[in-house]
């Protein structure tokens, strides 16, 4: 689901408080909902799809539930934002939603900590069902806050390296680069300068550069963002440093940053048919699955090629993870119908044959272990790296944080910093951007 899921810093209002849920729960009135799930009702479902095949998939997957639920209805509002939807969950009521879907895992800790979504534990417990193992390890961490597992995920975004095939063959280049010292080499023999500009670039390194995020760069280092008491790791783990060292590697080696952003700021936006991926100027593209249906669409004339991300050369057996993001989905605290909304969430996230068909109507990466595993999925040979790259034990996601993702723009506004030369000293960066982070995770408590 490209678009709003990529913004680090979404505008949260959710402020609904109820009592944290005893997380060691079973029955139904441990899950504090009073409702009786297999009586006539009706559900409010709230959802952020708009495009036309995609609203479709969702009225399909919904249309699967009733058929299996035959007591319960289903009112969907799609197109719907984190802000409508922060909004609708504060103040409740028959129009509001019971069950809410939404594209930002960032969203996550502030869900659970202000207890606009209840904690689903009891309820898995009762339904006999055990996360870990039914979703993807990355996936069950990022649906949870300090214990409080407020959300699910549904459907989810896999990052990896899409390369022109073509310029690969024309480079001498016979395969994928595995690491990022190999990846260095490779990026700059596919790289053809023209004047002061690029006929060809094999890379584009800064942190403008569509997906090339700090968060999506990390993701290969494996970094722990947050010590054991919730303080900002960033100045002390030493992934964090190596990761900025091969990026700024990566910018100096390609021509610098005011050459690249001279030219990018020359280039196809993410999301129209001109991406330069798409168009041949840029060689490699870190990139998420949705990617791959984009730029075949737009019929280029090269063949795309598709692999893992290069991992740092000290995490050779590594290679093969990747960054894992997502759709959550969650039941609303001021919804009076929590049990027959559980069934809808369950039924929509741990269903194999629901979670598939709607994986290959939404081209994105199923979110249960079973499903990706699933002989009905349908894809193109080249999307089956994201569905290794999702489950990958190895693949890392990051972490919820009680206001949300503002840890992660405070790291990229570092690394805007760091990758243009306004920073000079990494060390001394890091660690002011750990103390940023701690004072803004200190104001929002």
């Amino acid at each position: 689901m490209p678009g709003i899921s990529r913004k680090a810093a979404i505008a949260l209002a959710a402020s609904a408080s109820i009592a944290l849920l005893a997380t060691a729960c079973t029955g139904q009135a441990d899950s504090g909902a009073s409702d009786d799930a297999s009586k006539e009702t009706t559900l409010n479902f709230w959802h952020a799809w708009s495009a036309p095949a995609e609203v479709k998939a969702v009225k399909d997957l919904v249309a699967g539930f009733e058929k299996t639920h035959p007591n319960i209805k289903v009112n969907v509002v799609g197109n719907m934002t984190d802000d409508k939807i922060n909004q609708a969950l504060r103040a409740g009521g028959g129009k509001a939603p019971d069950v809410i879907s939404s594209f930002t895992t960032n969203s996550v800790g502030k869900f659970c900590s202000s207890g606009a979504l209840v904690d689903l534990n009891p309820f898995f417990e009762k339904s006999g069902i055990d996360p870990e193992k039914t979703f993807p390890k990355a996936m069950n961490e990022y649906t949870q806050f300090e214990g409080n597992r407020c959300a699910v995920p549904l459907l989810g975004d896999a990052y990896g390296l899409y390369y022109n095939k073509t310029a690969f063959e024309k480079a001498g280049i016979t395969s994928p680069p595995k690491t990022w010292s190999e990846f260095e080499k490779v990026a700059e023999k596919l790289t053809i300068p023209q004047g002061n500009t690029y006929k060809q670039l094999g890379f584009m390194p800064n942190y403008h550069g569509w997906e090339t995020t700090t968060e999506h760069y990390l993701g290969q280092f494996s970094p722990t963002y947050f010590d054991k008491d919730g303080k900002s790791n960033v100045g002390k783990d030493p992934a964090f440093e190596k990761a900025f060292t091969v990026q700024k590697k990566l910018v100096d080696a390609l021509g610098g940053y005011r050459k690249l952003e001279t030219y990018r700021s020359k280039l196809g936006d993410e999301w129209g048919p001109k991406h330069p991926f798409h168009t041949g100027q840029v060689a490699m593209q870190l990139d998420g699955e949705w990617r791959l249906g984009m730029a075949l669409d737009t019929k280029p004339e090269f063949e795309i090629g598709v692999a893992p991300l290069p991992v740092p050369d000290d995490q050779a057996d590594q290679y093969g993870k990747g960054y894992i993001t997502g759709t959550i989905a969650g039941v609303a605290a001021t919804s009076t119908k929590q049990n027959a909304a559980w069934e809808l969430v369950k039924y929509m996230t741990t269903d194999t044959d629901a979670v598939v068909n709607f994986s290959n109507a939404i081209h994105n990466v199923p979110s249960t272990l079973a499903a990706l595993k699933s002989p009905n999925l349908k894809y193109d040979p080249r999307f089956k790296t994201f569905l290794e790259i999702a489950a990958d034990p190895n693949s890392t996601t990051a972490p919820a944080s009680v206001n949300g993702g503002v840890y992660l723009t405070t790291i990229q506004e570092f690394g805007y910093d760091y990758e243009s030369g306004k920073a000079t000293d990494l060390k001394a960066g890091l660690k002011k951007t750990a103390e940023q982070i701690d004072t803004d995770i200190a104001q929002a408590k």
